[in-house]
């Protein structure tokens, strides 16, 4: 090993004999890094959620009381930037080796072990975790500060999902997506995808919505021939073809409770059986869900089960709806002008300022899936030279439809995001009249005060400090 490391890092001990915690730190001081130590399982995975500098390296024994070192590899593994992970046992065996490896430690050691081994594995895992940062910053250049692989956004509220979805796109956690209909959500599954190191594998999406709960099993899981009437052929599920790259399930709320036990075990067992099979097949993919449903709403009314919920929801991801960052509208104004002016070869030198202005005073209640088609039967429409407000009558008024409790428009409405957009001003009236105490707020409202802190997060309500008499950043103008 060279005198120099490659660079200074920080590096976590975790061992419950105070002689190794101790060689261990004077090795790698020497070395010229920074060394914590833990001496239970416990104290380790505190330390890994709480320490706001974070880790470099992680070393830990594997044999521990309590807390063992497979459970602190998992829970590095589970952060958004999980360090490298070398287990340290005294009873070293293939079998314990393949598990750890399999779980994503970065290597593994036998006790006991020369200084020169420690030095040489801590250097290949501080190079591995300075070339996965360099490779997110390259990313992120390459895409631009304005966009990240196929999404755009300069506000602030997509800036930082942009910057959520570098930190996590490169493990295997479960990713829970959550916004109105029309926000985008598979864009965000598959930039997951396209900037990890699973990206030259398969992305298989599917949405749970649209497939009748009693084909649901099969399309998941597969079948073999003969499984059922019909079954003429063995046919792979979904989870088979998403092996080694992403199953994304959009609308994975609408799975009703029989289908969600069988799903729950997937993910526990990370095993399928297909329909009619009796051998499990193992599998190797990242599970990405989504959906626009209140799920803990549908938990409370037993639509949903909690168990599940905590599986799928470990790091989760919410996109606000379109007319909350509204600083974004002309810059995808503009994608989707670029895009149907060549694709329809209409030769349109622009967008009028008229235009403009009808798009920005518009609420999308049918979000970026709603502005897509707006722009794309405008361009089909325009006659001029430019794309003017003159097929965008709908918009002049510069709202979406109201929802009412016995109209709806004409040109029908998004029911979710409707009923969503009624729910943020109630909510907002709410804490304007509490003067922004979420306490008051929520009694107001006859719901928990834990429930409100989901609502506001869901809407995407400004709030100042975290406590119950905390006051709402006042949504008017």
């Amino acid at each position: 090993m060279p005198d120099e490391p490659v660079s200074r890092a920080r590096i976590l001990v975790v061992d419950d004999e105070q002689s190794i915690r101790e060689f261990l730190s004077i090795c790698l001081n020497r070395a010229g890094h920074d060394t914590a130590c833990a001496a239970t399982g416990a104290d380790a995975l505190r330390m890994l959620s709480t320490d706001e500098r974070g880790f470099d390296v992680v070393i830990t024994d594997l044999s521990m009381p309590g807390v063992d070192g497979m459970e602190v590899l998992r829970h590095a593994c589970a952060l958004p930037l999980p360090p490298p992970v070398v287990m340290m046992t005294a009873f070293a065996t293939t079998d314990t080796a393949i598990t750890a490896m399999k779980l994503g430690a970065h290597d593994y050691l036998t006790k006991p072990f020369k200084v020169a081994e420690i030095e040489v594995v801590v250097e290949r895992a501080i190079e591995r975790t300075a070339m996965r940062a360099e490779n997110i910053r390259l990313k992120a250049e390459l895409k631009g500060v304005h966009q990240l692989d196929n999404m755009v956004g300069r506000s602030e509220s997509m800036q930082k999902v942009f910057d959520l979805i570098r930190r996590v796109a490169n493990t295997r956690t479960n990713v829970l997506i959550r916004g109105e209909s029309g926000t985008g959500k598979e864009l965000v599954a598959r930039a997951l995808h396209n900037l990890s190191d699973r990206a030259a594998r398969p992305f298989i999406a599917i949405n749970c919505g649209a497939i009748p709960a009693t084909l649901m099993e099969s399309e998941l899981f597969g079948h073999i021939k003969g499984a059922f009437t019909g079954a003429t052929t063995t046919r792979p599920g979904v989870f088979q073809a998403a092996q080694g790259g992403t199953l994304f399930l959009d609308e994975v709320g609408d799975l009703d409770i029989a289908m969600q036990v069988k799903l729950l075990r997937v993910l526990q067992e990370r095993t399928v059986r297909p329909v009619g099979a009796i051998a499990e097949i193992d599998l190797d993919l990242r599970l990405i869900t989504a959906t626009h449903r209140d799920l803990e709403a549908a938990i409370s009314a037993g639509e949903f089960r909690q168990d599940l919920y905590f599986r799928l929801n470990v790091i989760q991801i919410v996109l606000p709806p379109l007319r909350h960052r509204r600083e974004d509208i002309p810059i995808l104004v503009e994608r989707f002008f670029r895009r149907y002016n060549v694709e329809m070869g209409r030769g349109l030198s622009g967008i009028a300022p008229s235009a403009h202005k009808c798009f920005l005073n518009y609420d999308y209640p049918g979000n970026i899936r709603e502005l897509e088609n707006l722009v794309e039967r405008a361009v089909a429409l325009e006659g001029g030279s430019d794309l003017g407000s003159a097929h965008l009558t709908e918009l002049s008024q510069g709202t979406s439809p109201v929802l009412t409790t016995d109209t709806v428009p004409n040109s029908g409405l998004d029911l979710d995001a409707a009923v969503a957009d009624l729910e943020r001003r109630l909510i907002e009236s709410a804490l304007i009249q509490a003067k922004g105490v979420r306490k008051r707020a929520a009694d107001l409202l006859s719901i928990s005060l834990r429930s409100l802190r989901y609502r506001l997060q869901k809407l995407g309500i400004e709030v100042s400090a975290a406590t119950d008499e905390d006051t709402l950043v006042d949504p008017r103008p």
